[in-house]
């Protein structure tokens, strides 16, 4: 089966010759193919004739040519097929795709690619190389019929139990971008790469399950570690922290800034610069701890203070003085930021703008070979023989 000529160019790739059969839909199993494409991994997306994966359809935004950004945003580096599983030649096709491929990456609801004759055990009996990725909602047990949204998961996981300004005025929120499905993604991406590494030891493949709901209430680290050691149930602070003060929004003048003071030399060095250097010395702030069981009283000494001048003076002055602190920035002063500090945030993808690649490898970096493609672009490239693949 034809390989993605553009790797050609990049023999340097950490992943190259490895080829990803990827079934997976929407977020987290398409950005954990997506960051496994752009370390040099070839993988061919199957999509549905006709309408293709969901996100294609979910817009605004879109891009210059009526593109969904969601789309774009995860499937960069990919080659799209198109193929019919409720067929026999779909399916046929799809066996024959992961005869040439070492990945196998889908997130249907829990038994589908089973009927489909796809599932883990059968394409492992034909090849025990195989490394398949199932990425579920909520596991294979009692809950594998549950619908796996990132909102239902942020609902029933305890994160929005956690997110959101305290009561009586607060409820809980979810948080403003599909953090579960991303954190499920990368999750996705590590299982992969350990069961890669373990096949080039033995040369046995396995099956590496992922589910939002675990990959969640892993994700809550100390917030879960303080109720599964200690069994303390958390609540909403609003932007504040259950162990640090001050480690939260502050008002200023014009707009809010955040500060995240972590030891008590910080906390010094911000009570020097506020002029009230005596807080340290103050047995209710003197120590972490003493800080965070008077929070409330803290807080309105530094809001005080912080309001008598605007964000970007805070911004300059507290970080210069040792003191963590920045304005809260919108998206496009956040990228605007990334770039004053030489952090690689944007890059050109086939002709297609998009967020870097988080990881920076020295001798073997992310490249960008291929826009996100057009649905069904790519099939009669892997499928030369049968113009008919799609169908």
């Amino acid at each position: 089966m034809p390989v993605d000529t553009a790797l050609t160019d990049h023999g340097t790739a950490a992943l190259l010759g490895v080829r990803i059969a990827d079934f997976s839909r929407v977020l987290a199993g398409p950005y954990a193919t997506m960051l496994l494409a752009d370390l040099g991994a070839d993988v061919v997306k199957v999509e549905r004739p006709g309408t293709g994966d969901d996100t294609r359809a979910w817009r605004p935004p879109a891009d210059a040519s009526g593109t969904s950004t969601y789309f774009l945003g995860v499937n960069r580096n990919k080659r799209s097929v198109t193929l019919d599983l409720a067929t026999d030649e779909g399916r046929g096709r799809a066996r024959e795709l992961i005869a040439g491929s070492d990945v196998v990456v889908e997130n249907f609801r829990p038994g589908t690619m089973e009927k489909l004759g796809l599932g883990h055990e059968e394409l492992r009996a034909a090849d025990p190389r195989l490394v398949y990725c199932s990425v579920t909602g909520f596991g294979t047990g009692a809950g594998a019929g549950l619908p796996g949204y990132d909102l239902l998961v942020q609902a029933v996981g305890g994160l929005m139990s956690v997110t959101g300004e305290p009561e009586p005025h607060g409820e809980p929120t979810k948080t403003g971008v599909a953090l579960v499905d991303v954190i499920t993604g990368l999750h996705a991406t590590v299982g992969i790469l350990a069961a890669l590494r373990h096949r080039e030891r033995t040369g046995e493949g396995q099956l590496v399950e992922v589910s939002l709901l675990g990959s969640l209430l892993s994700a809550m680290a100390n917030q879960a570690s303080g109720y599964v050691a200690a069994g303390v149930v958390p609540g909403r602070l609003g932007n504040a922290h259950p162990s640090i003060a001050p480690y939260e929004t502050f008002h200023t003048a014009d707009r809010p800034i955040a500060l995240a003071v972590g030891n008590d030399r910080q906390f010094a060095a911000l009570a020097a610069l506020l002029g009230v250097p005596e807080l340290a010395d103050d047995p209710r702030f003197r120590t972490n701890p003493d800080r965070v069981a008077h929070r409330g009283e803290l807080r309105a000494l530094l809001q005080d203070r912080l309001r008598t001048r605007g964000a970007d003076h805070w911004a300059g002055a507290l970080p210069a003085a040792g003191v963590p602190a920045g304005p809260v920035n919108a998206l496009d002063e956040a990228f605007a930021y990334a770039e004053r500090l030489g952090v690689e945030a944007v890059v050109d993808a086939g002709g297609t703008r998009q967020v870097a690649h988080p990881i920076r490898l020295a001798t073997t970096p992310a490249r960008y070979r291929l826009a996100p493609p057009e649905l069904g672009e790519h099939t009669a490239e892997v499928f030369p023989d049968d113009e008919g693949a799609s169908t």
